[in-house]
């Protein structure tokens, strides 16, 4: 099924390069597939007899018809998946440390500032974490000076 599968692509290809080049082909009058131009565009006389038009309505339905099969032939051949969930299990056997024992940063000793408001000590591990790192951008690293102030 491989085979025919990439034939039929192969042929799909070339059926939107000919229709590629058909329609770059078209006198460019603003009625091509009887769109504009004349009232009774495609059903006209000279509409139904124009060789571009034909050729663009039948490479067109051609790349349409292909582009069916080729979805359907690649739906048919495809499997069911299945979802690898060992590492799952693995994290909830290891004996992980829940999320409410995580602790909040430590408090800076007396005496030392970070340039920010010391975060408050919560049982939320998201607030502790956030504000830890609120109070780390806020502060110079040690050693570096603080940028001076733009008026």
């Amino acid at each position: 099924m491989s085979s025919l599968f990439t034939f039929i692509l192969v042929l799909q290809a070339l059926v939107a390069a000919a229709m590629i080049g058909v329609i770059l082909m078209q006198k460019s009058e603003g009625g091509g597939l009887g769109v504009g131009g004349s009232p009774a565009g495609l059903l006209s006389a000279r509409g139904a007899a124009d060789f571009m038009t034909r050729a663009t309505t039948v490479l067109a339905c051609l790349f349409v018809g292909l582009s069916i099969l080729l979805a359907a032939m690649a739906s048919v051949g495809r499997s069911g998946s299945t979802i690898d969930t060992s590492l799952s299990k693995s994290a909830q056997t290891s004996g992980a440390a829940p999320a409410s024992s995580i602790t909040a940063p430590a408090q800076p000793a007396e005496g030392v500032t970070t340039g920010a408001a010391s975060a408050p000590l919560t049982d939320d591990p998201l607030a502790a974490a956030a504000a830890a790192a609120a109070s780390q951008e806020a502060a110079p690293a040690e050693g570096t000076k603080a940028p001076p102030a733009t008026k």
